[in-house]
């Protein structure tokens, strides 16, 4: 008895969240689209629809397609019996399930972009952007990070934040194309020693991370509440001696790797600063503001240069003055994060980013403050 009731919780909770590594053929793409579109439908409907472009498919078939769309927790049902009917699960149109690897195949000028400019409604949509049992999964695992910190000594605690501090300014600024290797990065923050062979951009962009980390920790109240001068402060820290203009960019910015093309209007941009820090503040979860502070902060681009890094920087900020663990991004693929961020450019398509970010939360968890 007690057996079938533990797994019935562990199904519950595999259903409950959204499998992004979920495979689907191109008739189950179909199914789920149908679904999406014919909310409450049933299998004989299904199966209808289905025939009409694959003549030979049995009901057999099309139940082993809804199964799998079930198991992938992308739609869910309700009845019994011949009463059955089925609906798509996912509440944010931001979650929706898109083949990341079949979308990539094509290059930046040969994919259906959704949003070639900034979509004005993005605001509208930012609810739900982690389910309760996603929330309720990572306070667990924060509970650990806060019970981990309170048994280190200052000395260990200083320590191992230190360590995240390397390790987020060199696998962030990897991400931007910075080839320091995270040895010349611990060398150069521990001794300020730059690394032969590279150029001292490189070293200032790393050195840049540290000085943003020292500056939000040390005034880490004001991160509680979002506000666009905070966030003008940090950035102005992160892009110090690189040459980038500071304050609201005044002119239209391209981005490598995808046509979508940011506000060039700087009142604009600052509006759409305001309705995001409005918007935030008004969420109490603080993994989900912080999720939204990166891809919100990427999307807008409100600075010439140093947006995505800002958005790491803040997104740490928002955790931290939530005593919640921040995030190194150490085993981030810089190259999926990259598909993740243009994904979101051009589709409002946050499903593929959430998946790393969980990730990253998850590994900050089990690596740091141990």
């Amino acid at each position: 008895m007690l057996l079938n009731c533990i797994k019935m919780i562990q199904l519950r909770k595999e259903n409950d969240t959204i499998n992004l590594m979920i495979k689907l053929n191109k008739r189950q793409k179909e199914v789920l689209e149908f679904i999406r579109k014919n909310p409450k439908t049933n299998t004989s409907a299904v199966l209808e629809f289905v025939i009409k472009s694959y003549e030979d498919t049995s009901r057999i078939t099309i139940v082993r397609d809804l199964n799998l769309l079930l198991k992938g927790g992308l739609i869910k049902k309700q009845g019994k019996g011949r009463s059955v009917t089925y609906q798509e699960r996912i509440k944010n149109s931001f979650l929706e399930y898109i083949d990341v690897e079949t979308y990539f195949k094509k290059g930046p000028d040969e994919r259906e972009v959704g949003y070639k400019k900034f979509n004005l409604d993005v605001f509208n949509n930012l609810k739900d952007i982690l389910t309760k049992e996603e929330v309720g999964e990572l306070r667990e695992l924060n509970k650990k990070y806060q019970e981990n910190i309170k048994k280190l000594s200052k000395v260990a605690l200083k320590k191992e934040f230190e360590r995240l501090t390397i390790e987020l300014s060199w696998k962030s600024s990897k991400i931007e194309g910075n080839t320091y290797s995270l040895i010349d990065t611990e060398v150069l923050i521990k001794e300020n020693q730059e690394a032969d062979g590279h150029k001292k951009e490189e070293a200032r962009m790393i050195l840049n991370h540290k000085l943003a980390l020292d500056y939000i920790v040390k005034n880490i109240r004001k991160f509680k509440k979002l506000s666009i001068r905070d966030i003008e402060d940090v950035h102005k820290l992160i892009v110090g001696g690189l040459g980038v203009e500071g304050g609201m960019r005044k002119r239209l910015v391209a981005i490598t790797g995808t046509t979508y093309k940011p506000l060039d209007n700087q009142y604009q941009i600052k509006e759409a600063l305001k309705k995001m820090v409005d918007r935030l503040n008004k969420i109490k979860d603080p993994f989900s503001k912080a999720l939204l502070v990166i891809l919100l902060i990427s999307y807008i681009q409100p600075f010439e240069d140093g947006n995505k890094r800002t958005a790491r920087l803040i997104a740490n900020a928002v955790l931290l003055a939530d005593n919640a663990c921040p995030l190194s991004f150490r085993s981030v693929n810089e190259v999926d994060y990259r598909k993740a961020t243009i994904l979101f450019y051009e589709q409002n398509n946050a499903s593929f980013f959430k998946k790393l970010f969980i990730e990253q939360l998850k590994f900050s968890v089990k690596n740091y403050f141990l």
